[in-house]
């Protein structure tokens, strides 16, 4: 079977988006182009990638296959990439970042070693700001590229003039206060305290996500952007709060406080943001770009 890796890459962003449509905005084409993609790789094979339900789609065993595969293609071409930039001329140039807290401290910092040993022409500059300054400092120019998160059952496409590729996906967590019993199931979570996000950011969505599932109201108290501050204020006693697998690390979890993992509560993705256009992104900034990737490659949050 030689199957066509562009037709896979399709595929590949199906599975990653959860679906066609997600994928089609992951993509920035239309759903039909998707779906003929697919439709072509099943045609071309002789099997079925895709179970279409009346819920979405999921893969099939075979198209689990053909998605593991396409994530290796996927990673050979950035090694290949490397490779090629290294036999020519240096690639060398300033890349500004900018990432919120829990995505430099697990994809940025953790490449920053290797990217230096692959490339040491290239100077990055990490700077730490909420998603919605990274977000206005890429438009202006003062950033090259940036790390988003997202609340997946409520993920947008990028903008025009802009690239995103993902970088990993987590799973939203509870965290309870000392002395407090812990939930076992999503119906347990409505008539507990909780300590509230910051308006719009990616837990606030999940958090109003959630209600909608519950069909109730969830009333929070105080306001935190960040996650450490949230679980200060959950280990004060102040509520229950739901934050990301990756701000979650053993050594990070106050004494007393208690993570716990909930089917239901969905999850939240990283994604790199770049310009796209004539000269952009420039080879530091893709080898910047891919050797996230490469970092986030793997992770189990």
């Amino acid at each position: 079977m030689a199957a066509d890796p562009r037709r896979l890459a399709f595929l590949l962003a199906v599975h990653r988006a959860g679906g066609v449509l997600a994928a089609a905005d992951l993509l920035h084409v239309t759903p039909s182009a998707v779906s003929q993609q697919i439709a072509r790789l099943e045609a071309e094979e002789g099997i079925s990638v895709l179970d279409r339900g009346p819920r979405g789609v999921t893969l099939t065993p075979a198209g689990r296959v053909l998605a593991e595969a396409a994530e290796r293609i996927e990673s050979e071409l950035i090694e290949a990439r490397q490779a090629i930039a290294a036999l020519g001329e240096e690639v060398t140039g300033r890349v500004m970042i900018g990432a919120f807290q829990t995505a430099i401290r697990a994809v940025v910092a953790p490449m920053l070693a290797t990217l230096a040993e692959k490339f040491p022409g290239i100077e990055v500059d990490v700077n730490e700001h909420d998603p919605f300054e990274s977000v206005r400092k890429l438009r202006a120019g003062d950033l090259d590229a940036i790390i988003l998160d997202r609340d997946v059952d409520m993920d947008a496409p990028a903008p025009r003039g802009v690239h995103e590729i993902p970088l990993l996906e987590e799973p939203w967590c509870i965290v309870v206060p000392p002395g407090t019993a812990e939930p076992e199931r999503l119906d347990d979570l409505p008539g507990l305290p909780w300590v509230g996000p910051l308006a719009d950011i990616a837990a606030d969505r999940a958090l109003r996500r959630l209600a909608r599932t519950l069909g109730t109201e969830i009333t929070t108290r105080h306001s935190y952007y960040d996650f450490d501050t949230a679980l200060a204020l959950v280990a004060a006693g102040q509520g229950i709060a739901m934050l990301p697998a990756l701000a979650l690390k053993e050594q990070d979890v106050p004494d007393g406080v208690t993570v716990v993992r909930l089917a239901g509560l969905g999850s939240r993705r990283l994604v790199v943001r770049h310009r796209v256009g004539r000269h952009e992104p420039s080879p530091a900034v893709r080898a910047v770009v891919d050797e996230m990737v490469e970092s986030a490659r793997g992770m189990t949050p």
